[in-house]
């Protein structure tokens, strides 16, 4: 019986092939939108994931100021040489301690200039960061107290400013300081959020303060803890040590932040998942509108068919029977739609995740859900059609031209 009723069902469909495909395209997008939206989503999330798993998780950052999920940054005084030492001699557990500063420069060699980050710190920040040298060395001691300059470069840097050669040991200039390069760092690729790591040139911390930051203090503060030590711990250390030498009083809120990794990958995510979910949500509209266009085209379709309603049902057709094919006519069209739309969307989101180079990372309960609310929205928006159809009177049917 119900093969019969999809065969006339599919008959009816395949009346107007055009008219039936035009009329599910609302559900087709809704569904490919929803489906592009999350996968795209989950392989930013999967790949913000990834990159803060490079970055270790005992890694903790200091900074001036309120930041963290909730939070803005307010004007805070920075930090200074004191505060750095203070941590590395009264804080345990910790494997490495760096000051940064941060600042853009232009760095030239030969004919060849780009515009690259220029970051002064200490040999602590390769530790703290996980970043090994390609090949070169790290600061000696006199290079680290400023009295010598030198610079280690990203491998942006180097392939924009020597080609494939080996820059260590050629002179390169930063702003307006000449500074022999001493090693190249290994190739990281992008961050998280999508900046080149490997565009930057790190040099001395006193050096930077000194001919780039025309400061004396300190941007941040990066730690590193040892193996087998809670960063919680390390930072209730930190936090206490700050508000002593900040001479903050007690009650009042911290002028500083003390974020660990699982924090920042917390509050990344989670905002990755909010916009996959509020981008999911408006996708989904499409669906309510594929579902309006359904009910109008069933609405026509019975209007169209009111005299081969009427003889079915003069010849002996139960108003149930009527109700079922009009029925299943509408969940046709409407899985048609789902099944179409769950193809385009992943291949929309295998398109937009190339371009990205973010992983492709897709979800079955999402096209699950989104076939089966495909099919839902044929039955709810087809009900009524069918219900009307089926009610229709016998003899004012076969009168109808």
């Amino acid at each position: 019986m119900f093969f019969e009723t999809a065969k006339l069902a599919w008959r009816a469909i395949s009346r107007n092939m055009l008219r039936s495909f035009l009329t599910v395209l609302g559900v087709v997008i809704g569904v490919a939108a929803v489906i592009a939206m999350v996968t795209v989503g989950n392989g930013t999330t999967a790949r913000v994931q990834n990159e803060l798993s490079r970055l270790g998780t005992n890694t903790l950052f200091v900074r001036p100021g309120q930041w963290g999920p909730g939070r803005v940054s307010t004007e805070a005084k920075r930090f200074t040489d004191k505060d750095v030492q203070a941590i590395r001699e009264q804080v345990t557990g910790l494997r490495a301690v760096a000051p940064v500063n941060r600042g853009t420069a232009t760095v030239i060699a030969g004919g060849a200039n780009h515009s690259t980050s220029a970051i002064g710190t200490t040999n602590d920040y390769l530790i703290a960061q996980d970043w090994d040298l390609a090949f070169g060395r790290n600061f000696l001691p006199n290079e680290d107290r400023g009295s010598h300059a030198a610079c280690i470069i990203g491998e942006t840097v180097r392939k924009e400013l020597f080609g494939a050669a080996n820059p260590v040991g050629q002179n390169i200039r930063v702003s307006n300081i000449a500074c022999p390069v001493i090693g190249v760092l290994a190739v990281k690729g992008q961050s998280g959020m999508g900046d080149d790591q490997d565009d930057t040139v790190i040099m001395p911390l006193k050096l930077h303060q000194r001919r780039i930051g025309g400061t004396t203090t300190i941007s941040s503060i990066i730690l590193s803890a040892q193996d087998g030590v809670a960063t919680s711990k390390v930072q209730s250390d930190v936090e206490s040590l700050l508000r002593e030498r900040r001479r903050i009083a007690i009650g009042r809120e911290d002028d500083f932040s003390v974020n660990d990794m699982s924090q920042i990958a917390a509050a990344m995510t989670g905002t990755t998942v909010l916009l996959t979910g509020l981008l999911g949500a408006v996708a989904a509209v499409s669906l309510l509108v594929g579902g309006i266009g359904i009910m109008n085209i069933m609405l026509v379709s019975v209007t169209e068919r009111t005299r081969e309603i009427g003889i079915r049902l003069a010849i002996g057709a139960l108003e149930g029977q009527v109700l079922t094919q009009f029925l299943v006519e509408a969940v046709m069209l409407s899985i048609f739609g789902g099944v179409t739309g769950i193809m385009t969307g992943l291949a929309l989101a295998f398109g937009v995740v190339s371009y990205l180079q973010v992983p492709f990372v897709t979800s079955p309960t999402i096209i699950a859900l989104a076939f089966v609310f495909s099919a839902a929205i044929g039955m709810i928006f087809g009900y009524f059609p069918a219900r009307r159809a089926a009610q229709l009177n016998p003899i004012e049917a076969l009168r109808h031209e």
